[in-house]
């Protein structure tokens, strides 16, 4: 992310696979980052953050409400 790590509150993706991901904060040189849908947090490390565009994170969000709904 340039050398410039991404701010509490914003979304990221987990470029290692893909997993979109609300930043909670960092530990150490890593991001921490949590299920769209809430859930364990997992430590990215800075060179796998890539920020998440808008339609990405909406994506994400409706695959977890579906989820969560039962439809799928």
């Amino acid at each position: 992310m340039n050398g410039e790590l991404p701010k509490p509150g914003s979304y990221a993706v987990d470029a290692r696979d893909g997993r979109v991901g609300q930043v909670m904060g960092h530990v150490g040189t890593y991001v921490q980052l949590r299920p769209l849908g809430g859930g364990r947090e997992w430590d990215c490390p800075p060179e796998a953050v890539r920020p998440a565009p808008p339609g990405v994170v909406l994506r994400a969000r409706v695959r977890e409400l579906n989820r969560n709904s039962g439809l799928l």
